[in-house]
């Protein structure tokens, strides 16, 4: 990228409005970060597995309740369950700082520069169908990407480390605040609607709350996210 380019790019970062972000305890968040400049973050299996490792070791130091993740070429998706109020910033941080540190001292670029794109996106999820939806649009990420056809081959996401993993490796898993349907696996076959896709990028993209109508009012008032929305400022009735 051009040094001209980058800047204008820069100036419209530093004056997007920046959506409110949650951070209290006892609630499910799914939550994003992408490489700077959406580079690709991760190319060879020692990139993968340094994550990996650092998302061990981050989640084991903070307590914080680790429900899936799934790790893609130039971004990484998780869906989270702290305990407590601020523990969600404060894992983001420490994860965040470790890797670059330690992809930088891999690498041996130490000191050249940020390796995310700044603040990670995150919204909250309602615990009912909604929270089912949000975990198979994480794990269908590598489908959606075609980087391969069946998730369950993708090596760098929870779904593999379920099913393949050993017993100490699942440990890294909290148990789920609501049952995934018994046919979740077979339901991985079958795409997100496209309601569902939009609703869930929509959420993304302005920390919408994501979930019933009667939770969404709930939430949106309780932590001020009226903002998230567009006219009218409460959540759009849902479709279907």
């Amino acid at each position: 990228m051009e040094n001209g380019t980058w800047y204008r790019f820069c100036a419209i970062l530093l004056y997007m409005p920046r959506p409110p972000r949650v951070d209290v305890g006892n609630h499910v968040y799914h939550v994003l970060n992408r490489a700077v400049a959406r580079v690709t973050l991760f190319e060879t299996e020692a990139d993968y597995t340094l994550f990996e490792s650092v998302l061990e070791e981050i989640t084991s130091r903070t307590g914080i309740r680790l429900l899936t993740y799934c790790i893609m070429p130039n971004h990484f998706h998780l869906l989270l369950y702290p305990k407590n109020d601020g523990e969600l910033s404060t894992f983001m941080h420490l994860l965040t700082l470790t890797h670059t540190q330690r992809w930088h001292a891999e690498k041996g670029t130490v000191g050249s520069g940020h390796l995310y794109q700044g603040r990670y996106k995150s919204f909250l999820v309602d615990t009912d169908r909604y929270f089912t939806s949000v975990f198979r649009y994480i794990e269908q990420n590598p489908i959606r990407a075609k980087l391969v056809k069946r998730p369950e081959t993708w090596q760098w996401s929870g779904l593999y480390r379920r099913l393949y993993g050993s017993e100490k490796s699942k440990k890294l898993f909290s148990p789920l605040p609501v049952e995934l349907p018994e046919d979740y696996l077979k339901s991985l076959t079958l795409p997100l609607s496209i309601v569902e896709i939009e609703q869930i990028r929509t959420s993304v993209n302005r920390g919408q709350p994501y979930g019933t109508d009667t939770w969404r009012e709930k939430v949106t008032t309780a932590f001020k996210l009226e903002s998230t929305f567009r006219k009218g400022g409460r959540p759009r009735k849902d479709r279907g």
